[in-house]
């Protein structure tokens, strides 16, 4: 999981696919925290993607730092607690000009059941779960 972690933060941006119905959407993300011994990330409750992980919870998310990319499957499952949604603040003090812990708008998905798999065009495939 750490190494997962330093990954997508390394890569500051990564993209995250959700379904919708019977299409896929994918769309660039950024925030990536360990809170409580799992990965979350955070988005707001009035976005589409929001509503599209509460719907179906199955995601992937795909970076890549210019040598190795990383795909994550993983079932989002929504943390409530404001102590989650703090802590991951506190990560992004960036976001805190449109998010507040509490303020009944800000969201934050731990990801479960995770399946990453590092690749590259030089090393074989390898696949971590947790």
């Amino acid at each position: 999981m750490q190494e997962v972690y330093e990954f997508l933060k390394k890569c500051g941006t990564y993209y995250l696919a959700t379904v919708d119905g019977d299409q896929a959407r994918v769309r660039p993300f950024g925030t990536i925290d360990l809170f409580d011994g799992r990965l979350t990330i955070q988005t707001g409750k009035v976005k589409d993607v929001s509503k599209q992980m509460l719907q179906n919870p199955k995601v992937e998310l795909c970076a890549f730092d210019g040598e190795r990319w990383l795909r994550v499957a993983a079932t989002a499952v929504e943390d409530g607690r404001i102590e989650a949604q703090e802590h991951m603040l506190a990560a992004y003090p960036s976001l805190q000009g449109m998010y507040k812990a509490g303020d009944g708008n800000t969201q934050i998905f731990a990801l479960e059941q995770v399946t990453a798999t590092f690749s590259s065009f030089t090393e074989a495939l390898r696949t971590v779960t947790f």
